[in-house]
């Protein structure tokens, strides 16, 4: 899935002329770190960090002043990992995109990103969870799938995570919300059940947990 539908308009690029003062007051006011900076032909050329702004020499110093290096930027066509993978190395609340012709088109905030990682991991959808540990060698997905789907139940999402000791966590977003006949077909078949979630006990929990850990990306 591209990330197109998810580039903003409402947040305004800086300019290199734009002073510490303004910059910071506008980061406030959008609840971002970061702001993209932009020349006349709306060209992007570099972005401003809040720790650059709050070591500069005083509120009337030009933004442009601070740059340097190349800017990280994406593209409207970009995949939503590759756009997650960018702002997390580079340690980003958002990341601007820049079209074919070199252009400014926008920006994508973190907090939408992993807003939209949260719709696709179901987690507003009624179901019970179920997380599995297996080694790397004896995960396979596909069957993990088939066995479930053969017993009338249905997987809405499916996450995997590097796990230590060549092993790999695999975390199940069921459409009932009694998991147990499917964790017993699952251990039937020798997969490692480390722990399941019924719908009543956890989906206001995991929903709670998400929203705080978006919260944490936001800090």
């Amino acid at each position: 899935m591209s990330v197109d539908v998810l580039i903003t308009h409402e947040t305004p690029p800086l300019r290199p002329l734009d002073c510490v003062e303004y910059a910071l007051g506008l980061m406030m006011e959008m609840r971002v770190r970061h702001l993209p900076v932009v020349d006349e032909v709306a060209h992007l050329v570099g972005i401003i960090s809040e720790d650059d702004l709050l070591g500069s020499a005083g509120p009337d110093e030009p933004v442009g002043s601070r740059l340097q290096g190349t800017p990280v930027h994406v593209a409207a066509t970009d995949h939503v990992f590759e756009v997650t993978r960018i702002i997390m190395n580079h340690g980003l609340s958002m990341v601007p995109v820049v079209g074919a012709d070199e252009r400014y088109g926008g920006l994508i905030r973190r907090h939408d990103l992993f807003e939209r990682f949260a719709a696709m991991l179901g987690t507003q959808s009624t179901g019970a969870i179920l997380a599995l540990e297996e080694d790397k060698r004896d995960a396979a997905l596909s069957k993990i799938v088939y066995l479930v789907e053969q017993n009338d139940v249905r997987v809405l999402s499916l996450a995997t995570e590097e796990m230590p000791d060549d092993h790999i966590g695999i975390t199940l977003k069921l459409n009932v919300r009694d998991a147990t006949r499917v964790r017993h077909i699952l251990e039937h078949n020798g997969y490692h059940v480390v722990a399941a979630f019924g719908e009543e006990e956890d989906s206001d929990g995991l929903m709670d947990r998400v929203q705080e850990f978006m919260r944490y990306l936001e800090v």
